[in-house]
């Protein structure tokens, strides 16, 4: 790809989720992502012949700029289970609040927008791949309740840390951001080792 396509396919992607950022959950069509980046539909269609595709590299350029690699360090090269699994809810959960703006409006058309919903799916598994390691890890340690699968636990898990529970606490609920980490991460404890440690009770 040229650096003139390069630089037209970025401009696609901040115009997408600049649409999305500030309609609200209104639609976004095609037409208004190519009238935003500044070119024809018959250019935009050239990058991207379907909206879904679109819309999934928007999701995923997100997470490129944001530097999501490198934040999941922590928890890719933790030593043991208990270790992966705390950095990643710490790590996930400190980098939500950096997505909810585009995730929200994600989540507010994805009943109603095919497009939407695969690009949200898209990255939201990612997310399950993220859990999934973690479980894995406590499973080799010997860690993971015996009460659970690593299917079943990586369920568990994927709920705790969804963003709908993110924004319940910390935005209805008034928690900051650190209270939120550490509740989550005693939790997640609780709920899926087999001999969880019994921190102090908090405020």
């Amino acid at each position: 790809m040229s650096r003139k396509n390069d630089e037209t396919r970025i401009r696609i992607l901040k115009s997408a989720l600049g649409l999305f950022e500030t309609c609200a959950g209104a639609e976004v069509r095609m037409s208004d992502i190519a009238k935003q980046a500044g070119i024809s539909r018959q250019a935009l269609y050239l990058h991207f012949p379907a909206r879904s595709g679109l819309l999934i590299a928007a999701a995923r350029y997100v997470d490129e700029i944001k530097g999501i690699d490198a934040r999941l360090l922590g928890s890719r090269n933790a030593a043991t289970g208990i270790d992966r699994l705390n950095a990643f809810i710490e790590e996930w959960g400190n980098y939500i609040p950096e997505i909810y703006g585009v995730g929200k409006a994600f989540i507010a058309m994805k009943d109603s927008d095919e497009a939407v919903a695969a690009a949200w799916d898209d990255r939201m598994q990612a997310v399950r791949h993220g859990c999934a390691a973690a479980i894995k890890a406590l499973k080799t340690d010997g860690m993971l309740s015996a009460d659970y699968s690593v299917k079943r636990a990586t369920d568990i898990l994927w709920t705790i840390v969804s963003v709908g529970n993110w924004e319940q606490l910390t935005i209805e609920c008034g928690w900051s951001q650190k209270k939120y980490v550490e509740a989550v991460q005693r939790l997640a404890a609780r709920s899926l080792l087999e001999n969880p440690i019994r921190p102090s009770a908090c405020d």
